[in-house]
C-alpha cells in the first residue's frame, strides 16, 4: 500500500488498489475518526502511534474537506462553513478517493447530498452541486475549437442532409436539467443577480461549457437543454427537433440554435455519418 497526503491545489491521495485485508483496515481507520488507531503500529522515534496516526488521519481528512470545498463553494455557502465540513467528513468515510488527483475528487459529492437526510429540508442542494461538478468537468476538459457562425450556417443550409446530421459538441459541454432554480442561485452567489430575486422552486436548464479560456455557466430556453442532450447522446439533427418540439410546445428552435452557435457548444457537423 501507498499513501501519499499533501495540500489541494496540485497534491494528490492516492489510496492504492491491490489491498491486504490490514491495509483496508489502516484504510478505514485513516479516513473514519470514529474507529481506533490500527494494531501493531509503531513510530520510528519511540514516540506514541496512537497520537502520530491521529495527526496524520487529521492532515488527511482535512485535505480531503478542503478539496470539497474548493469544487464546491456555493453548496458550502448554502449550508454553512461548519455544515459542510461535518457533511463532507461523512461523506469522505464512506466515498474515499479513486484517483490520486485530489482535485478530481467528489464526483460522487452530489449524489451522496441527494440521499442525505439532514439536508432534505434543503432540495435544490445536490443540483447546485451538479453544476458545480459540471464546472469543474468543463475546466478540466479537452480543447476543442468551436464552429465558427459562418460555418454553423453553411451547415443549416444544407437542407437535404441537414435531418440525418449529427452534431458533435464540444468536449467541455454539459446540461443540467434541474427542478429547481440551481443556475440562478449559483449565479446569485457569483454576485452577477440579487438572491433576493431568486425563486430556488423554478424549473432551470442550463449549459456548462468551456468554448475557450474561461467555464460559461449559461441559462437554456424551455426545451433547448434536452435539445442539447439528445444531440450528445448521437441523435440525427431532425429526430432530435421533432422530438424536442412534441415535448417542449414551447420550444424554440431558431433561437436555440442562435444560442448554441453564440456558446460554442457545436465543434462539428458530420454529415458523411448520416449517410
Amino acid at each position: 500500500m501507498r499513501i501519499d497526503v499533501s495540500r489541494p491545489h496540485g497534491g494528490h491521495i492516492s489510496l492504492q488498489a491491490g489491498m491486504n485485508n490490514y491495509e483496508v483496515d489502516f484504510t478505514s481507520a485513516l479516513l473514519d475518526t470514529e474507529q481506533p488507531c490500527p494494531a501493531n503500529l509503531s513510530a520510528w522515534n519511540g514516540s506514541d502511534p496512537v497520537k502520530r496516526f491521529a495527526v496524520y488521519r487529521n492532515n488527511v481528512v482535512s485535505s480531503l474537506i478542503d478539496a470539497l470545498e474548493d469544487t464546491f463553494p456555493v453548496t458550502r455557502e448554502l449550508v454553512g462553513d461548519e455544515f459542510f465540513r461535518a457533511m463532507a467528513r461523512i461523506f469522505i468515510t464512506r466515498v474515499p478517493p479513486k484517483s490520486p488527483v485530489l482535485a478530481e475528487y467528489g464526483d460522487e459529492f452530489p449524489e451522496f447530498i441527494a440521499n442525505f437526510s439532514p439536508v432534505q429540508s434543503v432540495p435544490y442542494l445536490a443540483d447546485v452541486a451538479r453544476l458545480e461538478m459540471f464546472y469543474l468537468t468543463a475546466y478540466h476538459a479537452a480543447d476543442a475549437t468551436p464552429l465558427d457562425e459562418a460555418s454553423f450556417r453553411g451547415a443549416l443550409s444544407n437542407a437535404d442532409a441537414l435531418p440525418s446530421a449529427r452534431l458533435q459538441l464540444h468536449p467541455s459541454a454539459s446540461v443540467l436539467r434541474s427542478t429547481y432554480a440551481a443556475g440562478s442561485l449559483w449565479a446569485a452567489h457569483q454576485g452577477t443577480i440579487d438572491l433576493a430575486t431568486v425563486d430556488p422552486y423554478l424549473a432551470e436548464e442550463i449549459l456548462i461549457i468551456r468554448p475557450f479560456w474561461e467555464v460559461l455557466v449559461v441559462p437554456l430556453r424551455p426545451g433547448a437543454g434536452r435539445f442539447i442532450e439528445l444531440l450528445a447522446n448521437g441523435a440525427s439533427f431532425g429526430e432530435t427537433a421533432l422530438a424536442v418540439s412534441v415535448a417542449f410546445p414551447d420550444f424554440d428552435l431558431t433561437t436555440t440554435l442562435a444560442d448554441i452557435i453564440r456558446t460554442g457548444a457545436v465543434v462539428a457537423f458530420n454529415f458523411n455519418e448520416a449517410l
